[in-house]
């Protein structure tokens, strides 16, 4: 199934592991969606201490929300991902997991390093933002 989101690039621009942009086709739905974060069924927080363990479990609970609105990881748009640490390294692993899972659809993104997340033990919480079908 093709997408509706055209990623966009520009030669005048420096070669990065994500598109630049990204454009809806007219008449497409934008999805929403809360930042996913690395809880299991139950409430917990998964892979306590470990940042790829849990950035992993954010792209399945993202990819869980997105099947619930009827879209895939193809479908998406634009991501913020936010990692609770300021070591580039730790950043660094976690955007290996997004960009694996997000394969050549390499929606534009922002990677954030930041203070703090909401739950007990987080350190990874993935946005997005997607478009489906009217």
């Amino acid at each position: 199934m093709d997408s509706s989101v055209r990623l966009i690039r520009s030669a005048a621009l420096s070669d990065a592991p994500y598109a630049y942009g990204a454009v809806v086709e007219d008449g497409m739905r934008l999805v929403f969606l809360a930042g996913a974060c690395p809880l299991e069924p139950d409430g917990t927080t998964a892979a306590v201490g470990d940042y790829v363990g849990q950035a992993a479990k954010c792209i399945q609970n993202l990819t869980e929300a997105l099947r619930a609105a009827g879209a895939t990881l193809r479908d998406v748009v634009s991501t913020r991902v936010l990692v609770a640490s300021a070591q580039r390294s730790d950043l660094g692993a976690v955007w290996d997991v997004v960009h694996d899972a997000f394969g050549d659809h390499d929606a534009p993104s922002t990677l954030l390093g930041v203070t703090v997340l909401g739950y007990e033990d987080q350190l990874v919480e993935i946005e997005a933002v997607a478009a489906i079908s009217g």
